[in-house]
């Protein structure tokens, strides 16, 4: 059993994140211990792993609830849940996108600055040198 600092040192994450996901009941298996601390078993370590995953793929906090509580009620929620991870998907994806074709013209800039540097050249890119 870990406690919320042991956690949010373990995931990386501060411990009122950790708490307001445990207050929002996004950690169903939580447990507190005799002084009502709360403390963390293996299950609700995989809990926080997929919530934590959920949230970096920008999934909300009210999605990752609705999730949470089909996984609970069990196997009659697959095509429901597998609705909501298909449509997270879908978004990731789009910002996947998005970023490498940020990603491309920050690299063709970088290439052209150092090209400037490299050869001695004027700086085209600047507004005051057209």
């Amino acid at each position: 059993m870990l406690t919320v600092k042991e956690v949010s040192k373990k995931f990386n994450i501060s411990e009122y994140t950790l708490r307001y996901y445990t207050d929002e009941n996004l950690i169903p298996s939580i447990k507190r211990d005799k002084n009502n601390i709360r403390v963390f078993d293996e299950e609700s370590l995989n809990w926080l792993k997929t919530i934590i995953c959920l949230r970096k793929c920008g999934m909300s906090i009210k999605s990752i609830k609705e999730y949470v509580d089909l996984c609970i009620i069990g196997d009659s929620t697959i095509l429901q849940r597998l609705d909501i991870i298909n449509s997270q998907k879908v978004i990731i994806d789009k910002k996947i996108q998005e970023l490498k074709e940020s990603s491309l013209f920050l690299e063709k800039k970088k290439d052209l600055y150092d090209d400037i540097i490299k050869n001695n050249k004027k700086d085209i890119t600047n507004p005051n040198n057209w």
